[in-house]
């Protein structure tokens, strides 16, 4: 390892040189109380900026060992650390002048999950921290303009750090924060175990806020009505540090939420849909907890579909094609959605929520009236609503239902809730007592075998070629290789930084587990068996690795494949 003062040297010597003399830079060098490593040197001025870590030994650092020695603290803590770093680097961001992307100070942008990510790593066994980062090394036009590196590397940095990495230099009312984001994480990991322990698949906090700031915000809305649960369905939670918090237990079963338009139904479900991820504190959701396997069910028309099952909900099809193997490059919605349904149950999940607005209206329901017009040995989809009775009482998994034009799901339904100016109330009861005036309902049938033995062969450009080109475009999709993979649907994904992983974890899978034997549940177990012992960090077998990945669940994994057009089964 070099000094700091070696770097200093270096970098004088080759001032006003051309701009690939800065490749000479990289490596590890020790500052007084940090380690810098230049990871990765950007070719000019105009490229994808250069990667900089920067490690602070866990002896320095000094951050209690109860904040990062269990992993949901530790989790909150690396977000803690993150955001504060973020604020401090924006100060200094483009203040060292040059062309390009020169001056450029760039860390990971959290939104109001608190999510894993390879931008700040704390040790679980010394307290180490490593934060990565994006700099952009100042020439003027491509000759090289040291003097505004040696700027950043030896003045704006180590401020940063020194405010940031230091629990000592932390005044009372940072180290209280320290310790009320290492309680919320206690209390959140608490609410979440305790859904099993109460036999709830969800639960809402009274007083949560759950309306955003705009479609471009997920920020919470100011003026926004607090929640305030039924109290048929008030439950109480006690957490470690809360205390007894009280709101709306949803139960495991089938519940229906509706109401009239505009009245909370979907802003209640997309509050839920997030709250498989903890949230920080101020957010409005910190106590909207949903089973961690949730996953939002909808229709997906023209995406690609793999050998999937999907004669649960569609047989005798009129070309007569395989349902139980079932493909095709331009799925319908109905399709789509079946095969949506048997690809979440592939990947473990035990609650379904679903909301009308973006669901097949055929995949949903057929009416009394529809069905004496079109006789069912003439229509070759089984709706959802003949399911959803036995995807619980036979498998186990949940539904939530979002619906506000038909009425057929209040027959099968264990709980109604009724939205009401963003106000919930139980109406199970009259619910109940207006379907049975409508004789029978719904015909609730039995789950027939689905398989889940979906074999991955090979991607049609070899698959296990490790120069595969992955890019982000956006939060809509992935670029791999030379077909792009449509997530904008998927609509769990919390940043843009889950989409980089999922194309790193789809690049290993292809280089690694996919060959023709394994079926798709055992590739994603490898998967997520090495990520949790050595991180995000193994993936990049090339030394490669960008400071922004963040870790998706394996729900979102599933789904990734899934979409994957290029990969044959």
């Amino acid at each position: 390892m070099k000094s700091a003062e070696d770097l200093r040297q270096f970098l004088r010597s080759v001032d006003r040189k051309g701009y690939p003399a800065y490749k000479g830079a990289k490596g590890v060098y020790q500052f007084p109380d940090f380690t810098l490593s230049i990871d990765h040197v950007q070719g000019d001025p105009f490229a994808s900026p250069s990667r900089v870590s920067i490690r602070v030994e866990g002896k320095k650092a000094c951050f209690p060992a109860e904040s990062y020695h269990l992993s949901h603290k530790r989790v909150a803590l690396q977000d803690l650390l993150l955001r504060k770093f973020a604020a401090k680097v924006e100060r200094y961001n483009f203040k060292a002048r040059g062309s390009g992307k020169s001056g450029l100070i760039a860390v990971s942008r959290c939104g109001q999950e608190i999510l894993e990510r390879t931008a700040c790593v704390a040790d679980p066994e010394d307290g180490d921290i490593l934060i990565r980062m994006e700099v952009g090394f100042p020439a003027n036009g491509r000759t090289i303009n040291s003097g505004e590196l040696i700027k950043i590397l030896f003045e704006f940095l180590p401020e940063c750090v020194a405010g940031t990495c230091f629990y000592k230099t932390y005044p009372a009312a940072e180290r209280e924060k320290v310790k009320k984001v290492s309680e919320l994480a206690e209390d959140q990991e608490e609410a979440r175990r305790l859904l099993s322990a109460m036999g709830l698949t969800a639960f809402v906090a009274n007083g949560s806020i759950l309306p955003r700031e705009s479609g471009v915000s997920d920020r919470p809305m100011a003026k926004a009505v607090p929640f305030t649960s039924p109290s048929s369905m008030e439950v109480v939670m006690k957490l470690p540090h809360a205390g007894a918090i009280k709101g709306m237990g949803i139960p495991r079963g089938v519940t229906l939420i509706v109401g009239g338009g505009y009245h909370g139904k979907s802003t209640l479900l997309s509050a839920l849909e997030s709250g498989v991820y903890n949230h920080i504190a101020g957010d409005g959701r910190e106590y909207v907890v949903t089973e961690a396997s949730a996953v939002k069910l909808r229709a997906e028309d023209g995406r690609s579909v793999k050998n999937v099952d999907i004669s649960l909900f569609i047989k005798n099809l009129p070309d007569r094609r395989d349902t139980k193997r079932f493909c095709t490059e331009d799925a319908s919605g109905s399709t789509s959605q079946a095969a949506g349904v048997v690809e979440a149950m592939e990947s473990g999940a035990k609650t379904f929520l679903v909301d009308e607005d973006t669901s097949a209206t055929n995949f949903m329901i057929r009416d009394e009236l529809m069905q004496m017009v079109v006789h069912r040995d003439q229509e070759p989809i089984t709706p959802f609503v003949e399911r959803v009775r036995a995807l619980y009482d036979e498998q186990g998994i949940s539904t939530i239902l979002v619906a506000g034009s038909s009425g057929a799901y209040f027959h099968v339904a264990d709980r109604v809730i009724q939205m009401d100016c963003y106000v919930p109330k139980e109406v199970t009861k009259e619910a109940k007592e207006a379907a049975a005036g409508f004789g029978e309902g719904v015909q609730s049938l039995k789950l027939t075998t689905v398989s889940f033995e979906r074999v991955p062969k090979r991607f049609k450009s070899g698959g296990r070629d490790e120069r595969f080109k992955m890019k982000v475009l956006g939060r809509d999709s992935l670029q791999f290789d030379r077909d792009v993979v449509e997530l904008r649907f998927v609509e769990q994904i919390a940043d843009t930084e889950q989409i980089a992983a999922l194309g790193y974890l789809l690049k290993y899978a292809g280089t690694h587990f996919i060959d023709g034997r394994r079926n798709l549940i055992q590739i994603v177990d490898l998967l997520e068996k090495k990520v949790a012992a050595e991180g995000l960090a193994a993936l990049a077998e090339d030394g490669y690795l960008p400071v922004n990945l963040c870790m998706p669940r394996r729900q979102e994994i599933f789904a990734c494949i899934n979409r994957c057009r290029s990969l044959m089964f």
